[in-house]
């Protein structure tokens, strides 16, 4: 029953829940969702039709997101949610 011993030490960890995803699986579900959608507006608003589809087909845990708003779209932290954005 190597399958039982597994599930059991990793369920028993102080972050997971009962099925195992717990506060942590949750706060980077959220994470994820937030830097997803905001690089889906920017790239959107930018007209970067490439980009947009790569970040809604591909899932990289938010570091493609990442990427896209810091490096391709440039976008300072005070207008991460402003819709007055400029295209470059």
């Amino acid at each position: 029953m190597m399958y039982s011993n597994l599930y059991h030490s990793f369920s028993s960890l102080p972050f997971m829940g009962r099925a195992g995803f717990g506060i942590l699986g949750l706060a980077t579900l959220l994470l994820v969702i937030a830097l997803k959608g905001i690089a889906l507006w920017h790239a959107a608003k930018r007209e970067d039709k490439w980009w947009f589809i790569a970040m809604l087909v591909v899932n990289t845990a938010g570091l493609l997101e990442l990427i896209y708003i810091i490096f391709f779209a440039k976008v300072k932290f005070e207008t991460l949610f402003s819709s007055k954005d400029k295209k470059i």
